[in-house]
């Protein structure tokens, strides 16, 4: 088994993580402490803005109104898209009950939290997809209340576009609040707001960072870092689709690493020919992050099989896995490690961040390894219940008095021992434990 790197990233994703871990510890302990003031001179310093924090139902209706209808087409048809795969997925929760042994029975529930803040961002980009993917999935989660907070504009507020969608997908307040301080207000429950049981959706390091601080006192989706796409082509793929491909995902960010996974030379040396020109011709902002991607994070590289392409893949465990392959089914069935996988040139990357059904807030850096993307199973407590009748403790009892007793957790012993006695009290047991 071999590999060979026609194109070696010089960083990684972590190579600027940056060290603003106390900047944004300093930001939380002081809006804990100051509260609504706090955050609103938080707010005047990062957002430069002085509208309400809180959208009302008026300014809701006012920024829909300036959506074209168009777009508010598109935007159906995604938020239709994401909510029909959500209700889909929520349909794989089950409550259960079994019976464990004669008269003890054992279940399992199903539980929305209670309240969800989606932090969508609205920065370089109206990130209208970050509200479908959050509020959507809490809406159909069965959140009772689902904060929606994303950063104003300087002097003007949060995008039209977003307002709409976030309405639109179920968000019952709109807080107009970006960065630390929208995560802290939502963590924290100012304004008047309940606390967030959960925060979801992307954000800048910042936004990250904070999650990553809060959570233990908050749930949260996952711990995010740049995003991050791997294609996987044999001699069968397309090098303009490929191409156009990763540099649709390198324009995310400057340090968003694209990856080609190949066991055809000319396939990528062509696309490396292809990518520089084609990110020459996007917009200048979209170029400028694209370049530096695929100057310093991208990488292409050979492998000799389809096997040796797949243990690379999950090596690297991707967000966006894409395969442009014969044999679509063999690489379903083998690949283990990934985001989410779009199989076949028919269907990209982009279709799953913007309309597609699937999620797009999915696990960055390689932790693709351990865990999933946010879905209706993110917003949901999976607990347990029991209950046991008068027999069915008595054999449970006995075990868990001996047990106990062996870890030397006398306490619970006698939790069994006061059961056992109560409903067989004529009866004997051996309690002391067996040890070797």
């Amino acid at each position: 088994m071999s590999i060979e790197y026609l194109k070696k990233a010089t960083l990684t994703s972590r190579s600027d993580a940056g060290d603003v871990s106390q900047t944004v510890q300093t930001i939380l302990n002081e809006i804990e402490a100051g509260g609504d003031q706090a955050a609103l001179s938080y707010a005047a310093k990062f957002d430069r803005y002085e509208g309400n924090v809180i959208l009302t139902q008026e300014e809701i209706e006012a920024a829909s109104a300036l959506v074209p209808e168009r777009l508010k087409r598109d935007i159906r048809f995604a938020h239709e898209n994401v909510k029909r795969f959500a209700e889909a997925q929520k349909e794989t929760l089950k409550d259960i009950e079994v019976e464990v042994i004669p008269g003890l029975i054992c279940g399992q529930k199903s539980i929305p939290v209670n309240t969800a803040g989606c932090y969508i961002p609205g920065g370089r980009y109206s990130h209208i997809a970050s509200a479908i993917m959050t509020v959507t999935t809490a809406k159909v989660a069965g959140c009772e209340r689902i904060i929606a907070c994303s950063p104003p504009r300087p002097g003007e507020g949060i995008a039209p576009a977003i307002v709409y969608t976030a309405h639109l997908c179920g968000a019952d307040t709109i807080l107009a609040l970006g960065g630390v301080q929208g995560v802290a207000s939502m963590t924290f429950g100012l304004f008047g707001l309940p606390k967030a049981n959960i925060l979801v959706g992307p954000g800048n390091q910042f936004v990250a960072e904070a999650k990553r601080i809060l959570f233990g006192r908050v749930g949260i989706d996952m711990i995010a870092g740049p995003t991050d796409s791997l294609i996987l082509a044999d001699q069968s793929a397309d090098p303009m689709v490929v191409a156009v491909d990763l540099v649709s995902q390198a324009e995310h960010g400057y340090n968003s690493p694209v990856w080609l996974v190949t066991d055809d030379r000319p396939l990528a040396e062509e696309v490396m020919r292809l990518v520089p020109d084609l990110i020459a011709d996007l917009p200048e902002l979209n170029r400028d992050n694209a370049a530096a991607a695929w100057r310093d994070y991208a990488e292409v590289i050979l492998c000799d099989t389809r096997e040796e392409m797949a243990q690379t893949s999950d090596r690297y465990a991707p967000e966006h896995l894409t395969v442009q392959a014969d044999d679509l089914n063999w690489w379903l069935g083998r690949l283990t490690c990934y985001g989410s996988l779009f199989l076949g040139e028919e269907t990209t990357v982009s279709y799953g961040d913007k309309a597609s059904g699937t999620n797009h807030v999915l696990p960055t850096s390689g932790s693709a390894s351990y865990t999933g993307g946010l879905s209706v199973h993110k917003y949901m407590k999976i607990v347990t219940w029991q209950q046991a009748t008068r027999d069915a403790s008595k054999q449970i009892g006995e075990a868990t008095a001996r047990i106990s007793r062996l870890e030397g957790m006398e306490g619970h012993a006698r939790a069994a021992d006061v059961r056992l006695a109560k409903y067989f009290p004529d009866e004997t047991f051996d309690l002391t434990a067996d040890r070797t």
